[in-house]
C-alpha cells in the first residue's frame, strides 16, 4: 500500500481524536467507578486523584504538561499538538460525563474486560491519528536512545511502582481486577497496532 492511502486527512484525524478521547473518558468513568487503577499517565493521575479528592480531568491535564517537550522533540510538532489536544478533550469530558453517564453495579470481572476493551480502543484510534494519552513512553524512548534501556521495560517498572503504590489506596482484589483490565488493555494494543504504519 502507498504512503498516500495510508495517510489520514485532516477530517479523519479530527473524528479520530474526538473518538478515542470520548471512548477513554468513558473508560475513566468506568475505572473511576469501580475503584480500580490503570498504569501509564493516567494511572498515576487516579491515583492522585484518590488521594486527594481532586477531580481526575484537571489533574490528568496537569500531569502530562511536562511531557509534551519531549513528546515535541522526540516525534515532532504534529504529534504534540494531537497529543494535547486529546488530552484536554479528554479531562473536558471526563468534567462533564459525571452528570450524564451513570453505571449501576457491575462485576469486577466484566468491568475489568470492558475497560480493557474500551480503553484500548481508545488508544488505537489516538494512535493511528498520530496522537497519545500518557507520557511515560515518550521518556522510555529517551532513556533507551540514551542508554540502550529497552523502552518498554521503563514502561514495566512504571507500571508496576503504580500498582503497588495503589496497594495503598485500594484493597488486593480490587488492585488485581485493575491489573486484569490493564492485560486486557495491552494485549488489545500488542494484538491490534501496527508499529511499522503509525507513529505511536
Amino acid at each position: 500500500m502507498s504512503e498516500k492511502n495510508t495517510r489520514h486527512g485532516m477530517i479523519d484525524d479530527a473524528q479520530g481524536l474526538a473518538y478515542g478521547s470520548f471512548v477513554a473518558a468513558v473508560g475513566v468513568m468506568l475505572m473511576t467507578h469501580m475503584g480500580f487503577v490503570t498504569g501509564q499517565t493516567a494511572g498515576l493521575a487516579v491515583l492522585i486523584s484518590y488521594a486527594t479528592g481532586w477531580g481526575f480531568g484537571p489533574v490528568f491535564f496537569v500531569v502530562n504538561l511536562p511531557f509534551y517537550w519531549l513528546g515535541y522533540r522526540r516525534f515532532g510538532l504534529g504529534f504534540t499538538l494531537k497529543s494535547f489536544l486529546a488530552v484536554a478533550l479528554l479531562s473536558l469530558i471526563v468534567q462533564i460525563l459525571p452528570s450524564r453517564l451513570h453505571f449501576g453495579e457491575i462485576h469486577p470481572l466484566v468491568a475489568a474486560l470492558l475497560l480493557g476493551c474500551l480503553t484500548g480502543s481508545a488508544l488505537l484510534a489516538l494512535f493511528r491519528h498520530g496522537a497519545s494519552l500518557g507520557g511515560i513512553g515518550i521518556v522510555g524512548l529517551y532513556i533507551q536512545d540514551a542508554t540502550g534501556f529497552r523502552a518498554g521495560w521503563t514502561q514495566l517498572i512504571f507500571d508496576a511502582c503504580l500498582f503497588a503504590a495503589a496497594l495503598l489506596l485500594r484493597d488486593v482484589e480490587t488492585v488485581a481486577w485493575s491489573f486484569l483490565g490493564a492485560v486486557v488493555l495491552n494485549l488489545v494494543i500488542a494484538i491490534n497496532h501496527r508499529r511499522d504504519r503509525y507513529i505511536a
